[in-house]
């Protein structure tokens, strides 16, 4: 699991929690561990501001690393299993890379921002990867997510189905009316009913999946 800028705090402890409740270990990835080790931020402004910075010094190619090295633990301990990468906000966006890593069955983009227009730490856009992605992708989306425009979804989405003309393996799910951050019940933009079908999507108790 990849968290937010607001790096691993209750809410993210608390959906690795729900997560390992309904039977799937979950690991928490502290993506900004190199300049913020114990990073544990609250959702007002200067906490925001915080965030971002460690974001901005966070690169693609150290996410990549962190994300290999959680896989990694997780075969060792769980050798069966499908490793499935779930993440929010920064995270999503990190997923998005993580999905072109082997050993990677499905990767979960919770409204990651700037996908079809940079890459973190510097480069083309992370969408440019496309081609390298094997594993499964869904891409979750809100329509009133002020960070990710419809220029940007439909980029996206153009881009998937390029990719994946019958839609089986890349996906993108738009929720409409929902806001960033959606899913976190801490946030001013939480909405229940998008969350609820971010849990089924993220369950596979969604027929779009």
């Amino acid at each position: 699991m990849l968290p937010e800028v607001f790096g691993v705090n209750a809410w993210v402890r608390s959906v690795a929690d729900r997560l390992a409740a309904q039977g799937h270990p979950a690991l928490a990835v502290p993506l900004f561990s190199r300049t913020a080790p114990d990073l544990e931020l609250a959702y007002d402004a200067s906490d925001l501001a915080e965030g971002r910075r460690h974001k901005d010094a966070t690169t693609s190619e150290q996410i990549l690393a962190d994300v290999a090295a959680a896989v990694s633990w997780f075969r060792a301990r769980y050798p069966q299993a499908a490793i499935h990468v779930v993440g929010f906000c920064f995270g999503g966006h990190a997923a998005f890379l993580a999905a072109t890593l082997p050993g990677v069955e499905h990767a979960f983009d919770f409204y990651g921002a700037g996908v079809s227009r940079m890459r973190p730490g510097g480069g083309e856009p992370s969408l440019a990867l496309l081609p390298e992605i094997k594993a499964r992708l869904t891409c979750v989306f809100g329509t009133a997510d002020p960070l990710i425009p419809a220029e940007d979804r439909e980029a996206i989405v153009a881009a998937l189905q390029k990719a994946d003309q019958a839609g089986e393996r890349l996906r993108s799910v738009e929720i409409a009316g929902a806001d960033h951050g959606f899913m976190c019940d801490a946030r001013s933009s939480y909405n229940s009913q998008a969350a609820a079908r971010g849990w089924r999507l993220l369950l596979g108790c969604d027929p779009v999946i």
